[in-house]
């Protein structure tokens, strides 16, 4: 039986710029999350999390390209050129490019030239950089497009398409998503809570990720981990409600598990979505519930980050692998009470464990979710 692995990751976050980097602050309990006043942004103030642009472009300046990108391209090519560098691999006709964002090049919508706000242009971009023989694969489908991209890599490994399949995830703040989220009465005029009594809604935050899928056992990274499982059902409910009783994620999670050969007690811990938002925070507990998974260490690493859209499932992904590998558990930054109709374990502090198999978990507008179950490897 084919197995599949993800291996060497890259983050490049308002809270570093590797894995590294990040996991050493998501460690310190730091956060990413602060007051921004920028009018570029927002014409007010609000609570997110920025990538260090001066940072950035120096960054790219040294990979000496010599190509005009925007944010997105030069952040997705920076990640994506230090996951093909470890990976030691060569670009051949078997190895497969998936882009995964929600909204792109959003803000070329803005400009007289509109064309780079199409998501396959942005493909094509990163395809041309890298020299990928095949055409890039776009996922996007809502805030489970990061965690969704890893399925359809490990699809396409398993009908033999690719050897190897390289996915990088990015989203960006924009005053498009800014607004969107602010006429929902959504956003958080303070530092989200998920899952916490007080929890007020979301902080919307930036971040590109990108990642190995591969069936090779050659030169994993140390904190590579077994893809066993995963599945995306819908809650064909409402466009931006999720089911009240969580049916589209438990039942994701059932067939994933269902896939990895798996019980619910056999889970160690949950990478959950947790936007703090009312309805979202209460459908996942309803769903880990339904489950049996209500006594598993839980937590959300959205008060770090914010809600990175698009990347927030594969960004979240990577951290629940370096939790594995370092047999930790990440405290649930901005939670003190539970505040969901159904019990939850929220992780409330930092905890040395020994850790062998998650489950990470993402949903988003349409009613899409998406489930993974992993194994760390070593």
């Amino acid at each position: 039986m084919t197995k599949i692995y993800l291996s060497h990751s890259t983050i490049i976050s308002a809270l570093g710029f590797s894995t590294e980097e990040n996991i050493r602050n998501v460690e310190a309990n730091i956060s990413g999350v602060k007051l921004i006043d920028d009018t570029s942004y927002f014409h007010s103030p609000f609570y997110g999390s920025i990538i260090d642009k001066d940072r950035l472009h120096s960054a790219y300046k040294k990979l000496e390209y010599n190509m005009e990108a925007s944010v997105l391209e030069q952040a997705m090519i920076c990640s994506l050129a230090e996951v093909i560098s470890a990976s030691k691999l060569k670009i051949s006709s078997k190895t497969g490019l998936i882009i995964s964002t929600t909204k792109g090049n959003i803000n070329a919508l803005n400009k007289q030239d509109q064309s780079s706000a199409y998501l396959s242009v942005l493909a094509q971009k990163i395809k041309t950089v890298f020299g990928f023989k095949q055409q890039p694969i776009v996922v996007s489908n809502a805030c489970v497009s990061g965690v969704l991209a890893l399925s359809v890599a490990k699809r396409y490994l398993l009908e033999n398409e690719y050897d190897n399949v390289f996915v990088v995830s990015g989203d960006l703040v924009s005053e498009f998503i800014l607004s969107g989220f602010n006429s929902f009465q959504a956003m958080s005029a303070e530092p989200c809570k998920p899952y916490d009594a007080k929890r007020k809604g979301i902080n919307i935050g930036e971040a590109v990720a990108s990642i190995l899928v591969t069936k090779s056992t050659a030169n994993l990274s140390e904190d590579a981990v077994e893809l066993l499982g995963e599945s995306s059902i819908n809650d064909a409910n409402h466009i931006s409600g999720p089911s009240r009783i969580g049916e589209g994620l438990s039942r994701s999670i059932t067939i994933a598990l269902k896939e990895a050969g798996l019980k619910a007690t056999d889970i160690d811990y949950i990478s959950a979505h947790g936007t703090a938002t009312l309805f979202n925070d209460n459908m996942e507990a309803e769903a880990f519930n339904r489950i049996g998974l209500q006594k598993t260490p839980v937590n959300s690493y959205k008060a770090y980050y914010g809600h990175t859209l698009g990347t927030s499932g594969l960004l979240e992904t990577i951290l629940a692998m370096q939790s594995l590998h370092k047999n930790t558990l990440f405290t649930s930054l901005g939670f003190t009470n539970l505040g969901t109709n159904k019990a939850l374990n929220v992780i409330s502090k930092n905890k040395k464990t020994t850790l062998t198999y998650a489950l990470k978990t993402a949903s988003g507008f349409g009613g899409v979710n998406t489930a993974v179950v992993f194994k760390k490897i070593y």
